[in-house]
């Protein structure tokens, strides 16, 4: 379980395919010394296991369907990624309850300067268009945030100075792709609702 709250930005040293399948290593030096092998991560709102620690670097396997799912498939050497370790019980829960299971990777539609803020558009798939609540929350690349507007096929979240600086959004584009993870009340109460639905 995480909160949303970005604990530090990471460089990838490398991603590649190993005899272990494909590995991810970046340099993070504050987690790197806060954490331990077997411990988990979000990497860009992306729960992962570190299966390997020197120093300031930490390496993690890559499944199949982390790649499928994911933005860390467009990773290369020198991206940036957000970081934040596992939420340890009695911590201050700053943002909001983050599983770190990624919905969907989509593109970002804009991401414009208003004012000091930034206002930033992202698609919003049709499989996952129910879970968007106006105000809900939503993670974007692992970053807690709330949902300002629902388009037809789209919201935006806007962006404050401080978190553009200290997370990896402060080089997004458009057309780039980012990590979403809708709320996880709305699931359950899908679930829930599913249970006493009218049976064909």
């Amino acid at each position: 379980m995480f909160t949303g709250l970005i604990q530090e930005v990471a460089k990838v040293l490398w991603i590649r395919m190993t005899d272990r399948g494909t590995q991810l290593q970046v340099a993070g030096p504050r987690l790197a010394a806060e954490t331990t092998i077997g411990d988990s991560v979000a990497v860009n709102g992306c729960c992962l296991t570190i299966s390997a620690q020197r120093e300031e670097q930490l390496t993690f396997d890559l499944l199949q369907e982390t790649l499928d799912r994911t933005n860390l498939k467009r990773l290369r050497r020198d991206s940036l990624v957000n970081l934040e370790r596992a939420l340890v019980a009695g911590a201050p829960l700053g943002g909001h309850f983050v599983q770190g299971h990624i919905d969907c990777s989509s593109k970002v539609v804009s991401f414009e300067r208003s004012g000091a803020d930034h206002r930033l558009e992202v698609e919003l798939p049709s499989d996952f268009a129910h879970y968007a609540a106006y105000k809900g929350s939503v993670a974007i690349n692992g970053i807690s945030l709330t949902i300002a507007e629902l388009l037809s096929k789209s919201f935006a979240v806007w962006i404050i100075p401080h978190t553009k600086r200290k997370t990896n959004l402060d080089g997004i584009q458009t057309g780039d792709l980012v990590n979403v993870e809708f709320d996880i009340l709305a699931k359950y109460v899908e679930r829930m609702l599913a249970r006493y639905a009218p049976q064909e």
